[in-house]
């Protein structure tokens, strides 16, 4: 609750929930939704709400001051030692993909050069942890970039482009990518996210019908069920799918292939020399780096 006590006390200094947010880069939404969790686990209210005003109520008022000596407390664990850095936990969400390739070394070079901070990734679906990127519950998001402009003072930043490819089992016959989806049984990608969405409608955009037998999220599930001979799919060429295991093939779309990007979602007012921040910068040198060797 230390994230919604801080919010908090920006309102009551602000008035607003729209200029606290301002001040700590939390767009309104985000800072009404911390509000009701800490309302809701204290059990009453804290605010009379007359229009875009947010006046403390008396209740509002103790649990300011507590709420005030709380922070400031917390604030000094980590100033015992002298010159001794303050303990930091960097939360990010990323999807399977990102765990999988680059993460784990962007994360043991960032503890390497971080060493009293920590680190929590939440696994999730993109539009998942692209809400809890604008409720303030983490601080960025490795994800596949939405149909949609993001909201507030959320940005992007582009890691990869990935080009789709279509998956076929090693021993399966021909090279025409639109009589094989026609005529093999389809493993699709799951139409709950944004991958799965773009699979969608390029099957919608090319007027073609498939046999689905299987729909599920997780990319190497659907690799392996193409390489066990259930069907064929429609799937991104991630940073850790350069070479495809022996048991498939990666058919070619030509001038149809389409893409997905992946990047991160975080605000605009993220530090760059804050943890955080140099965290969203190993992860940029790292795809940066991958995309150099795919080139080479």
């Amino acid at each position: 609750m230390l994230r919604e006590l801080k919010t908090f006390v920006a309102v009551a200094r602000e008035g607003t929930f729209t200029a606290a947010g301002e001040k700590i880069g939390l767009t309104q939404a985000a800072v009404s939704a911390q509000m009701q969790r800490l309302e809701a686990a204290l059990g009453f209210a804290l605010f009379d709400r007359t229009g875009r005003s947010a006046r403390l109520n008396a209740r509002g008022r103790e649990v300011l001051e507590r709420a005030q000596e709380l922070l400031q407390l917390f604030g000094g664990l980590g100033s015992g030692a002298a010159g001794a850095q303050a303990a930091v936990t960097v939360e990010l969400g990323a999807i399977a993909s990102v765990q999988r390739s680059v993460l784990p070394q962007v994360l043991a070079d960032f503890h390497r050069r971080m060493p009293r901070c920590r680190s929590r990734v939440l696994p999730g679906l993109s539009m998942e942890l692209l809400d809890l990127v604008d409720a303030g519950e983490i601080d960025m998001a490795a994800v596949i970039r939405p149909p949609f402009p993001l909201q507030g003072d959320l940005r992007w930043t582009t890691l990869a482009h990935e080009p789709f490819r279509l998956l076929v089992p090693r021993d399966a016959k021909g090279e025409d990518w639109a009589e094989l989806l026609a005529g093999q049984p389809f493993v699709r990608y799951d139409r709950a996210s944004f991958g799965g969405r773009q699979v969608d409608r390029f099957l919608r955009a090319a007027h073609l019908r498939v046999r689905e037998v299987c729909e599920l999220d997780e990319l190497d599930a659907i690799v392996r069920l193409v390489a066990h001979g259930v069907g064929v799919a429609l799937v991104p060429q991630t940073a850790s799918h350069r070479r495809w295991p022996a048991g498939v093939r990666a058919v070619d779309l030509g001038r149809h292939t389409f893409h997905r990007d992946i990047g991160l979602v975080h605000r605009a007012a993220q530090d760059p020399a804050s943890p955080a921040g140099l965290l969203a910068q190993g992860l940029r040198e790292a795809y940066a780096q991958a995309a150099g060797a795919a080139r080479a």
